[in-house]
C-alpha cells in the first residue's frame, strides 16, 4: 500500500517522461497494429495467386520462421546490420546514401521498431489469413470468371470480401493491445540515445523501479497500464463479438 499511493500517481502525471513514454507507447503500437493487419493481408492475397502449390509451402514456412526467434537473438542480429558500418549503410552508401544510425537517431528509431517488428510477425498473420482464404467457396471464383473477371477482380471482388471479417475480427482484437508497444523488442534494442523516440511505459516503469529503486512511482505506472489496457481488452472482445460474432469461450 506505501508503494501506491494517490501522490505517486500524481507524480506520475505530471512527469515529462511519463507522458513522453506513454505517447511514444501509443504511436508504435498504433503502427505495429496497423501494419501487423494490412502487410498479412496483402501478402496473402500475393500468395494466394500462386499457382504452385509447393512453392506456396515453401514461402509460407520461411516468413514464418522468424516469429520464434526469440528478440534477444534478433537484437544482435539487428545491431549488426543496422549499425554504421552494417550492410544496410554499406548498401545505402553503394546508391550514394548517407549511414543512417538506425538504433541511435531518434528520428528513425520509430521506423526501426516497427519495421522490425513487422518482419518478425506478418507470417504468423498471413497463416491466419490464408487459413480464412482455404475456406471460401470456390464457385464463388467459378462465377466470377464466367462473368469475365480476371485474377485482380477475383482478389478484389471475391477473395477480399471473403476474408474481411477475418480481417476485423483480428484488427479488433488487437485493440487490447494498444497499450503493448514490446517490451521484450524495445528494451534490447534501444538505449539512452533514443530515449526520446523509443522509451515506452514498459522500459520507463523497468527503469524506475530496477534502475533507480524508485517502486512507487514504476508501480503506479505499471497499474495504470494495466487498468487501461484491462478495459481495452473487455473492449476490444465486445466490439469483435458485436462486429463478427466473435466468442472467446
Amino acid at each position: 500500500s506505501k508503494w501506491v499511493g494517490w501522490k505517486n500517481f500524481e507524480t506520475l502525471f505530471t512527469m515529462p517522461t511519463f507522458t513522453r513514454a506513454l505517447l511514444n507507447t501509443l504511436i508504435i503500437a498504433i503502427w505495429k497494429i496497423a501494419l501487423n493487419v494490412l502487410v498479412p493481408v496483402v501478402f496473402t492475397l500475393m500468395l494466394n495467386e500462386v499457382a504452385s502449390l509447393h512453392y506456396k509451402k515453401v514461402v509460407q514456412t520461411v516468413v514464418y520462421l522468424p516469429h520464434f526467434i526469440s528478440w534477444v537473438m534478433l537484437a544482435g542480429i539487428f545491431s549488426k546490420l543496422l549499425s554504421g558500418s552494417g550492410i544496410v549503410n554499406k548498401a545505402l552508401g553503394a546508391v550514394g546514401i548517407e549511414p543512417i544510425i538506425f538504433l541511435g537517431d531518434n528520428k528513425w528509431f520509430k521506423f526501426t521498431l516497427v519495421f522490425t517488428d513487422v518482419w518478425k510477425e506478418f507470417g504468423y498473420g498471413t497463416i491466419v489469413y490464408l487459413a480464412a482464404v482455404a475456406g471460401v467457396n470456390v464457385d464463388l471464383y467459378e462465377a466470377a470468371e464466367v462473368d469475365g473477371a480476371g485474377h485482380w477482380k477475383k482478389m478484389l471482388h471475391v477473395t477480399l470480401p471473403a476474408i474481411a471479417p477475418t480481417i476485423v475480427m483480428m484488427l479488433t482484437l488487437s485493440l487490447g493491445n494498444i497499450l503493448n508497444a514490446g517490451f521484450d523488442q524495445v528494451f534490447n534494442l534501444y538505449n539512452s540515445m533514443v530515449y526520446e523516440s523509443g522509451d515506452i511505459i514498459d522500459t520507463l516503469v523497468y527503469r524506475m523501479g530496477f534502475n533507480n529503486g524508485n517502486f512507487g512511482l514504476s508501480t503506479a505506472a505499471g497499474l495504470f497500464k494495466s487498468a487501461i489496457s484491462s478495459l481495452l481488452v473487455v473492449a476490444s472482445y465486445w466490439a469483435a463479438y458485436v462486429t463478427t460474432g466473435y466468442r472467446a469461450f
